[in-house]
């Protein structure tokens, strides 16, 4: 009976729908004037309206992935492992469970690919993240052993979870089924939250005397996955994706790195980092950092990198779509750093328009990395 269990949206819907049949069915009786019958209109009235909101609530999480369980909901995640001391000879990176892809119709890896969980430990940050890794049906076929696969890095948005990429955002099955058509090259795909300190947001920032968490994603992340994956070697075979705070990390990341990551792809991205209750100081007083985290005065500033950067928006139902616009022509105007937009007609900050924007972000991912 998770947060994320069938079962308990079940049990809400149920318990809502029971409770306001209850609340029709004795409200004749409770018509009185008496202390007992105000109160029994009152606890009806109130616990129709608790299940009520318990389930739309429920429905918005098991669409949308904000929070994986109870503890996240409740601020007492532990799943943090930010600093972990690496016993002698121990690897970055572990793999510790495996299964099929969903909707990939095939059982064995060589035709239906895998998806791997694991858990990566960065040898300079120390930093610990669980991910779940898709490796291609091509990355088990005898005669592709030797080949090495351009990679994505894929971030969720804040809060989220790592599973939503899998289970709603339907990225491995997508891959799969560009693959599959002809459409994009067989690539691995590194699924993960951008926030590896939960439950703080750090907007994927090196902040002062806390998560080196920018250093992770540039440095240690891609070393850990050349150490157990054919990953395609440097440059030109990593590219980066996100959603929301993802797509920020992940422009940011392009930007800030392009000798690790060749291409980034922001959907529905923002280009500034907030200061929040959830993000705490990013900055600690450091001008200079709080500027490099700005991505129209990182363009203004410093030398455009020599990369492709991909944008989404919606001209209505995006509160950050003039923003979008002005994202466009300030990186053309470098003149070196190329850019790629998807603007629909409408679509709010939601999983639905991302699943309408994966399969040409994916394609568009497919079309500038190395490998294979």
């Amino acid at each position: 009976m998770g947060l994320t269990s069938d079962n308990v949206l079940v049990v809400a819907v149920l318990s809502a729908v029971l409770l306001f049949s209850g609340t029709v069915w004795l409200w004749p009786r409770l018509a009185r004037r008496s202390l007992r019958a105000v109160g029994g209109r009152i606890g009806l009235l109130l616990g129709t309206q608790l299940a009520l909101f318990a389930a739309v609530g429920l429905a918005a999480n098991q669409s949308f992935g904000f929070y994986a369980s109870w503890a996240d909901l409740f601020g007492q995640e532990k799943d943090q492992g930010v600093v972990v001391d690496h016993p002698p000879g121990g690897g970055p990176l572990e793999v510790v469970g495996s299964r099929r892809v969903p909707g990939s119709g095939g059982a064995l890896p060589g035709t239906g690919g895998r998806i791997q969980r694991i858990d990566v430990v960065g040898r300079t940050t120390r930093i610990a993240s669980p991910a779940y890794v898709y490796l291609p049906p091509e990355y088990f076929q005898p005669r592709y052993r030797t080949h090495r696969f351009p990679t994505a890095v894929v971030l969720t948005g804040y809060p989220g979870t790592a599973s939503a990429l899998v289970e709603k955002l339907r990225y491995p099955r997508t891959a799969l089924e560009l693959a599959r058509a002809g459409r994009a090259k067989p690539m691995i795909l590194v699924m993960l939250r951008p926030t590896v300190a939960p439950p703080r947001d750090t907007e994927c920032v090196d902040i002062p005397g806390g998560p080196q968490t920018e250093s992770f994603f540039a440095k240690d992340l891609p070393d850990a996955l050349r150490t157990h994956y054919r990953v395609a070697e440097k440059p030109g075979g990593l590219g980066i994706i996100g959603n929301s705070t993802g797509g920020y990390c992940a422009l940011k990341i392009a930007l800030h790195h392009p000798d690790v990551y060749a291409a980034g792809a922001g959907l529905s991205p923002y280009y500034k980092a907030p200061i929040d209750a959830t993000t705490g100081d990013l900055f600690q007083g450091d001008k200079a950092l709080r500027h490099r985290a700005d991505l129209f005065w990182y363009l203004a500033h410093r030398p455009a990198p020599d990369s492709s950067l991909l944008v989404s928006s919606s001209k209505v139902g995006e509160k950050d779509y003039r923003d979008t616009l002005r994202f466009i022509e300030r990186v053309r105007d470098t003149g070196r750093t190329r850019i790629s937009s998807i603007i629909l007609e409408s679509g709010g900050h939601n999983f639905n328009t991302w699943r309408r924007e994966i399969p040409a972000a994916l394609e568009w991912m497919s079309g500038r990395l190395s490998g294979f």
